[in-house]
């Protein structure tokens, strides 16, 4: 081979490789830029599903993600900011606390997205909002629980009264009154989103005047419900593996389709304000159920999956109920 020949391969192989790196080089540029912040620890259920989901795209290769747990109220809105000051393009989080100050940040930086857990609208041009609509598992997880109880007394502990909560402890309520009518409430806030201690003394207290079945909105509940021989129902994730023979069904959030959505809005530039609650639905993909068929009747399985499909088929339509849900006298 001549030497001519020789140093137009290695010319030829260095472009190759030099176009290997530059593309590699845009495909890292083009990765979005995502922060969130949390009230709370990552462990946190609500914010645990965000996190995954942020988790999975960033291993997916499409976001460069950093965040900010258990940030206090009072310094939100200066940890939005410099946020938005390093250059993040997409901000995620939750305000329910703090809505005027977030909307108010989002306002002064019109250039950057954000996508916060939110009980009220959009606003133009940059501040969407997102929610965890598993109205529609929960209702079936309720099925579960009408059929299951004994004394047709059901506990609920949950952790704030607000709409994020009480549609889906209404549609849990509304599933369990479809297979029995007969069945009755416990109701109780503990005004925390996180005091397993709490949870568990109040769940304790529901066991006492009759609830067999328990409806375990916040951690500790379950841990009572083991001690006392009760079943539960899970709500957001999946904890029947440190509960074995006491969860019989959960209703699950997946976050993965508001994000996915979000980033790819953002990396389009096509993000604007709007109302992702949607991508939470079942029919994309954001809300399921699990259920331990083990501990359900197969004339129990049988139904919660017939009413699932025609969720899923849009026959079946799942009442919203955002007003604080109250015991049965």
């Amino acid at each position: 081979m001549s030497k001519i020949m020789v140093a137009k391969r290695a010319l030829l192989a260095a472009m190759v490789a030099g176009s290997t790196l530059l593309a590699a080089g845009v495909a890292a540029a083009e990765k979005v830029k995502v922060a969130a912040i949390y009230t709370l620890p990552v462990e946190q259920q609500w914010i645990s599903r965000i996190h995954l989901a942020l988790n999975t795209a960033a291993e997916r290769g499409d976001i460069e993600y950093v965040f900010s747990e258990n940030v206090a109220n009072t310094d939100y809105e200066r940890v939005m900011r410099e946020y938005a000051e390093a250059g993040q393009q997409l901000i995620v989080g939750e305000v329910f606390g703090l809505e005027r100050a977030a909307r108010k940040v989002a306002k002064d930086y019109p250039e950057t997205a954000f996508l916060m857990g939110s009980s009220f609208g959009s606003v133009a041009p940059n501040f969407s909002v997102f929610d965890n609509w598993i109205h529609e598992p929960s209702y079936l997880s309720g099925m579960v629980a009408g059929a299951a109880t004994e004394s047709n007394v059901i506990g609920m502990v949950g952790g704030y009264a607000i709409p994020e909560v009480n549609r889906l402890m209404h549609a849990f309520m509304d599933g369990a009154r479809e297979v029995n009518p007969d069945v009755k409430f416990i109701v109780n806030f503990i005004d925390s989103w996180y005091d397993p201690p709490k949870a568990k003394e109040s769940a304790f207290a529901m066991m006492d005047a009759g609830a067999d079945v328990m409806y375990a909105e916040r951690f500790g509940v379950s841990d009572a419900a083991v001690e006392r021989g009760v079943k539960a129902i899970g709500n957001v994730i999946d904890t029947s593996g440190d509960y074995p023979g006491t969860i019989m069904a959960s209703a699950l959030w997946h976050m993965e389709a508001t994000i996915d959505k979000a980033v790819a809005n953002v990396a389009s530039g096509a993000f604007e304000a709007a109302d992702y609650g949607q991508y939470s639905f079942m029919a994309y993909g954001g809300g399921s159920l699990v259920m331990d068929e083990s501990l359900v009747s197969a004339d129990t399985a049988a139904a919660v999956k017939e009413r699932e499909a025609e969720i899923l088929g849009g026959l079946f339509r799942v009442n919203v109920n955002d007003d604080r849900p109250v015991s049965d006298n």
